[in-house]
């Protein structure tokens, strides 16, 4: 569910836990997109007979790929009003603790954790953990930097 908030109410967002993001399921194709996407053809992502042998039982998702997903899960947890320009404005820390396996279906939980006036705008902190269905540790743990320009 998107928790949508205006422009004035930005500073007091902080601490705001957004919920979880609708699962999504990391397909051959998404990973073979990306994988044209970044020049990274590795036969762990793109060759799933290969990699039924390999270290992870079939083709995993790139690091990279599972950790793009997060602008796509931001944007379908908040909206904030009010605003002329929106920007994706870098991480502060990022793990990769678990491997993606194509056809794993993936979510993210996104906490406001700091607001602070910049000029023009806010930027927002935000921890974001991407989890795997059934899975016991979570696939991405990212701190993700967002500005938004009034």
């Amino acid at each position: 569910m998107t928790t949508t908030a205006s422009y004035s109410d930005a500073p007091a967002l902080a601490g705001a836990d957004l919920g979880w993001s609708d699962w999504l399921e990391v397909t051959q194709d998404r990973v073979n997109l990306f994988a044209d996407a970044v020049d990274d053809h590795q036969w762990i992502h793109v060759e799933p007979e290969r990699a039924k042998n390999g270290p992870f039982g079939g083709p995993i998702a790139h690091g990279f790929l599972s950790l793009s997903l997060a602008t796509k899960f931001w944007t379908d947890l908040f909206d904030l009003q009010g605003v002329t320009t929106k920007v994706n404005y870098g991480l502060d820390k990022v793990r990769f603790i678990s491997p993606v396996k194509v056809g794993a279906r993936v979510r993210m939980n996104a906490v406001i954790a700091e607001v602070t006036e910049i000029p023009g705008g806010y930027q927002f902190m935000v921890d974001q953990t991407i989890e795997i269905e059934g899975g016991l540790k979570p696939a991405v743990v990212a701190r993700g930097l967002y500005r938004f320009y009034a």
